[in-house]
């Protein structure tokens, strides 16, 4: 099996792969105060309690945005599972063209736009991701990696306003019954839900008109199955598409 690892910002998600679907994956709060040991505990407890052990995994990928945290994971995956984890970066065989890449692209983005590209190779092909931050990763369909953008994710948002205002309250994403709030809460999912929808079909359409083509369309994240209803222009929901990415870089490496 193939256990594999994204850092992010909020949360690292751990799956488990066993050559045909995912069996397991656990989300944790990523704290960049826990020790190693610390974590350790976390992730034995974690694999234990599924009937997972040493014998069953034979590889491990790792994609993190969190350097801090990057050592620790891969010290305890090696401790865990006896595998040296594969670390994915701008070196590693992606199927994607490496010249293209940015430096400053994330492998989270990488993974992303690998699988898109691997999904529909004849597509230009945009993946939009709702998480920590909103990002749309664009890959053109011989495999360049065209470029991203990146805006605060529907939470970070959210959390701005409840953090930075005296009477606004932490809210629920849902999307609301009407654009036009009759008190906070409805006021804010208005805006935040619609707003958001709005942004990313401006975002998209702009993306088409410096393509002069148009693009394939992916969500993937955490709210990406609540706010797609108001985005049209969403062509699949792919809820695990960043960790798929990572099995696919994994196979390719």
């Amino acid at each position: 099996m193939l256990v594999a690892v994204d850092i992010g910002n909020s949360n690292i998600v751990i799956a488990v792969h066993d050559g045909m679907k995912w069996v397991q994956s656990f989300r944790i709060y990523s704290d960049q105060k826990k020790t190693s040991d610390e974590y350790f505990v976390v992730l034995d407890s974690l694999m234990s309690h599924a009937g997972l052990y040493k014998h069953d995994i034979n590889r491990a990928v790792i994609s993190s945005v969190v350097p801090n945290l990057t050592r620790s994971m891969q010290k305890n995956i090696i401790r865990l599972f006896d595998v040296q984890p594969l670390m994915v970066d701008h070196k590693v065989e992606t199927g994607l063209r490496k010249e293209t890449i940015p430096a400053e692209l994330g492998s989270d983005l990488l993974a992303n736009a690998a699988q898109a590209h691997y999904m529909y190779p004849e597509h230009p092909v945009v993946v939009v991701d709702f998480g920590t931050a909103l990002t749309l990763t664009t890959v053109d369909s011989d495999g360049s990696v065209l470029g991203a953008s990146i805006a605060p994710g529907l939470v970070t948002a959210v959390n701005a306003l409840f953090g930075n205002t005296a009477q606004l309250p932490q809210v629920e994403l849902k999307v609301p019954p009407t654009a036009i709030g009759r008190n906070s809460q409805e006021s804010i999912r208005s805006g935040i839900m619609f707003g958001y929808a709005g942004m990313v079909k401006a975002i998209i359409e702009r993306t088409e008109q410096e393509l002069g083509r148009e693009v394939f369309v992916i969500a993937t994240g955490g709210l990406s199955q609540t706010i797609a209803p108001l985005i049209d222009r969403i062509n699949q929901l792919s809820a695990m598409h960043t960790l798929d990415g990572l099995r696919l870089i994994s196979d390719l490496n």
